[in-house]
């Protein structure tokens, strides 16, 4: 599963935050279905997880007849001092959904929130190492010494090729872990969900299910926006604008059909 959080740009006191959840539908994983919920503004907690949570496990038993055993969620865009508030709600939802479908259904959790906004970079230190034009590091390269935390879970995974410019690797804390992961397979899950996305045919910075989660968001945004006044006179579409809308509009604006939702309208 990948979650991420869109707020409006700065400046913007009005226009809610969207909150979207994206996870496979199948054991490769390459295809996803998505769900997006509409909440306060600037709000970084996702407030209806729990709800978009079980709708995922429904869709996922629908589709391959199966109950997942292990849950591994990516969450994007939180910030270090929010990590426990964001663990303790969050964390706590998604196992309500799941004791919500069945009383005994406890699947393992490993809650990981990936960062991308740092000034750390990597070089390398042998110049035969260096790829491209640029002499960044190799894709892949991996550091879970030295530079991490001394006590907790974490690591830098630099997952794309370096184009241009210098390569900004991505920082992975892992919050929490049932399923009794160890760094190495842990770095290397990550490291091979960076090559499912499907709009590139390299690998790119960070995993496919929080780069999806993004994009749903990121449309969903677009989906909100009001109606131009086709009729020329622009005074009608101002006053639109200026009327806040209601929160039932709102989420029916940002609804996705069912049958969009399994074909990956968003990628």
């Amino acid at each position: 599963m990948g979650a991420d959080v869109t707020h409006p740009p700065a400046g913007d006191d009005r226009k809610p935050s969207i909150a979207a959840l994206v996870a496979s539908m199948d054991g490769h994983p390459s295809r996803y279905s998505a769900t997006v919920r509409v909440q306060n503004h600037r709000q970084e907690i996702i407030a209806e997880l729990a709800m978009m949570v079980r709708e995922m496990l429904i869709d996922f038993y629908k589709s391959t007849r199966f109950k997942p055993h292990r849950i591994i969620f990516y969450r994007d865009g939180v910030s270090e001092g929010q990590f426990q508030q964001v663990l303790q709600h969050e964390l706590r939802s998604v196992r309500e959904a799941c004791m919500k479908l069945e009383d005994d259904y406890e699947p393992g959790i490993t809650f990981i929130v990936v960062q991308k906004r740092h000034h750390t970079r990597l070089f390398c230190a042998d110049h035969k190492d260096m790829v491209g034009r640029s002499g960044n590091i190799p894709a892949g390269t991996t550091v879970d010494v030295g530079i991490t935390h001394p006590n907790e879970f974490d690591f830098y995974l630099c997952s794309h090729a370096g184009v241009q410019g210098t390569s900004r690797p991505s920082h992975y804390h892992v919050l929490w872990d049932d399923n009794g992961f160890s760094a190495d397979e842990l770095q290397c899950l990550t490291y091979q969900l960076c090559h499912t996305y499907v709009r590139c045919t390299r690998s790119v910075s960070y995993p496919a299910p929080a780069y999806y989660a993004h994009l749903v968001a990121f449309r969903a945004r677009y989906h909100l926006q009001e109606r131009e006044d086709k009729s020329g006179d622009g005074s009608s579409a101002s006053q639109q604008s200026e009327e806040p809308r209601s929160p039932q509009a709102m989420a029916q604006a940002v609804r996705v059909h069912d049958d969009i939702n399994k074909v990956m309208y968003f990628a």
